[in-house]
């Protein structure tokens, strides 16, 4: 026995290098919230409880109905409450003449009214489709469009895009607009609604004066409407009228960013909705103490399902920010007690680059969660705002599957994604690098001469990410894009491991380490050829970002007159308030770039603006900016200044200059 107190150090050794090696704990961490998800998943569609209403209603009848749910500018609502309200809103809907799988949109600002409106719809059996509150004219239309929505919901602030004379401008014309107004104490009806105290139902009271007679109704909701709302009776409505949906069905429609032509609408099935936002509450351990904030827009998938309903299937608070704007964000985290921020990558970017505050680090956060966080931002936003862990994921709304990473050092800072070798091994079947033809447009993937599969990625190689469906039952993990079956057969890749399978295209170019990380490299598309070399957007913009002075940084190919493949450019917003003048920042630049990238890799081009055009969600719009390209009328007449490289210092690129590219006197 001597030996003991040798051996037992020597054990724990040992286990803690096998985990440390083969992240055996961290596995077991996402495995069992994935398992639990699964499991819970199958056991409501056996049950058909998927609906997240009831989730709702098991709170708000349970010892947790007193527990705030929703936080907005100020005021919370309980589950109790927020249940309420629901039942209330759905009722209205039901008189609006809504039925059980009818598609309704909504085009609200994020606001209390936006959860209310969507889980109304849910507590009928209705399907919400959600609209950019950002999208007007020809966008707008087509959303509206493609959603085949009979009703649209529309709060005060979008009240001007819908105009009949807006409308119709772009070729809408099946329009009808409803206006209510009566005689109410719209104050007493809420507060009254708030305590759950009975209330008048005066539908005599109520006129409503239609304005033009067609198909499609518009319904502005404001104050006014929200009173008439709150005399409905909280009516639950039977079962029945919530039944037979099953993991592949509706929960709703989630419109693509639109980033490269008209937003697509993608279904968001029950199965996502219920077991994505359920694995996401486990893994993140969110419980009923905390308070998870989010300014991201909720028509978006990662707001609304991965947000709102992750913080509703734990039973825990969630604030909602009308809008982000750095400075709000830190104030409505303090006010809020939130545990838990949620993020998309870039609106990191913008609080590090906004002045420091005394809140940068007083606060009770213990973790910041969200996609996009880029490699030059990661670790500077964790240090300077004292966050913890970083549970960075990858997703997307129609995508059958995604990647997690928990970060709380930094072996796997940058990284989207992370496993271990048993997670690994239990995913190894379905995920899938192939390898792409950049010489293509769009690029393809390269398949074996005599087998015709694709080659598949060796490891630290960049690939296009795949996730693997059933062949004969397309549907069960792709729902697709609604109404849009050529959009859908895009998405799908056949025999790629093996004769007759199926894949989901992810669009994403990855790549992944012999240490079980997953990196970003581009999307397909985004990178392009130059000088017979690919170049990624995405990295030339990491290293572009991580110069002081540039606040944000596009990288996108432009074609040169005379040039094959196309050439780097890029658009770049300096930081406010500097003291070095333009020229130190071009020369600083300019050094940056010949010391980090290859040759083939430098910008050649640089446009200075003001400001890059994005998605709600802030993904910058590239293909206004690649369209432009080079050509110095429109750049200069947008107000932008081009500057090119020469001689490795960047210079203002003159009308001559443009000239003699046009007429293939330069070399490049």
């Amino acid at each position: 026995m001597p030996a003991l107190p040798l051996i037992v150090p020597a054990v724990a050794a040992g286990i803690a290098y096998l985990n440390a090696r083969h992240g055996i704990s961290y596995d077991i961490s996402l495995l069992s919230a994935g398992g639990r998800s699964a499991v819970n998943g199958a056991l409501n569609e056996r049950r058909d409880r998927l609906n997240l209403f009831y989730e709702l209603e098991s709170h708000a009848t349970s010892n947790r109905s007193n527990n705030t749910w929703i936080v907005f500018q100020g005021q919370t609502w309980t589950y109790a409450q927020a249940y309420d309200i629901v039942l209330r809103y759905g009722a209205w809907l039901k008189s609006q003449g809504v039925e059980k799988d009818e598609i309704v949109a909504i085009d609200f600002v994020n606001s209390d009214a936006f959860i209310w409106f969507w889980f109304g719809l849910w507590s009928i059996g209705a399907k919400p489709a959600f609209i950019n509150y950002n999208l007007t004219g020809k966008s707008l239309v087509h959303t509206i469009e493609t959603s085949t929505a009979r009703l649209v919901i529309v709060d005060e602030a979008g009240r001007d895009k819908f105009s009949k004379e807006v409308m119709k401008e772009h070729g809408f014309t099946r329009l009808q607009e409803q206006k209510y107004s009566f005689e109410t104490d719209a104050g007493a009806l809420r507060q009254a609604v708030r305590n759950q105290t009975t209330v008048p139902h005066p539908l005599e009271a109520a006129r409503i004066e239609t304005k033009v007679q067609r198909q499609f109704q518009i319904i502005h909701f404001d104050r006014t409407l929200e009173s008439h709302i709150f005399t409905f009776p909280p009516t639950r409505q039977l079962d029945s009228i919530r039944a037979n949906q099953t993991r592949s069905s509706m929960a709703m429609l989630i419109y693509t960013s639109g980033t490269t032509g008209l937003p697509k609408p993608a279904v968001m099935s029950w199965g996502k909705a219920s077991m994505g936002s359920r694995l996401m509450s486990s893994w993140l351990g969110v419980n009923a103490d905390d308070v998870v904030y989010t300014s991201m827009p909720l028509y978006h998938s990662s707001a609304s399902v991965l947000g709102v309903c992750t913080a509703l299937n734990a039973g825990s608070a969630i604030c909602i920010s009308a809008k982000f704007s750095h400075k709000t964000f830190w104030l409505e985290v303090h006010a809020s007690n939130a545990t838990i921020i949620h993020y998309v990558g870039e609106t990191c970017r913008y609080l590090l680059s906004a002045p420091a505050s005394p809140l940068d680090k007083k606060h009770n956060l213990r973790a910041a969660y969200g996609n996009g966080l880029r490699p030059d931002v990661w670790e500077p936003f964790k240090e300077r705002f004292n966050i913890p862990t970083i549970y960075e994921f990858y997703a997307a709304t129609e995508s059958p599957g995604g990647l997690f990473n928990r970060s709380s050092n930094a072996f796997s800072s940058g990284a989207i994604g992370r496993s271990g070798t048993l997670a690994s091994l239990l995913f190894s079947s379905g995920l899938a690098l192939v390898r792409l033809d950049t010489s293509t447009s769009p690029p393809t993937p390269i398949r074996n001469p005599s087998t015709h599969l694709c080659l598949l990625a060796d490891p630290n190689e960049p690939g296009e990410l795949l996730f693997a469906l059933d062949p004969h039952n397309i549907p069960r993990k792709f729902q697709g894009y609604f109404n849009n079956p050529s959009a859908n057969d895009s998405k799908i890749l056949r025999n790629v491991k093996r004769k007759g399978d199926a894949w989901y295209r992810s669009g994403d170019v990855l790549r992944r380490d012999t240490q079980g990380r997953w990196w970003w490299v581009d999307r397909v598309g985004d990178t392009f050829r130059w000088k017979a070399e690919n170049v990624s957007t995405a990295e030339v913009a990491q290293v572009l970002g991580k110069l002081d002075a540039i606040q944000e940084a596009c990288v996108y190919g432009v074609q040169v007159p005379g040039h094959d493949g196309r050439a780097g450019c890029a658009a770049v917003v300096l930081k406010q308030g500097k003291d070095t003048s333009m020229d130190e920042v071009l020369n600083g630049l300019a050094q940056h770039v010949v010391k980090e990238l290859p040759g083939f890799a430098r910008p050649i081009w640089i446009r200075v603006t003001r400001e890059l055009d994005t998605t709600g969600t802030m993904k910058v719009q590239k293909q206004g900016l690649q369209e432009e390209g080079i050509d110095l009328g429109v750049v200069e007449g947008r107000g932008d200044v081009l500057f090119w490289l020469r001689e490795g210092k960047y210079v203002r690129f003159m009308r001559k200059d443009w000239e003699r590219v046009q007429g293939g006197g330069v070399k490049l």
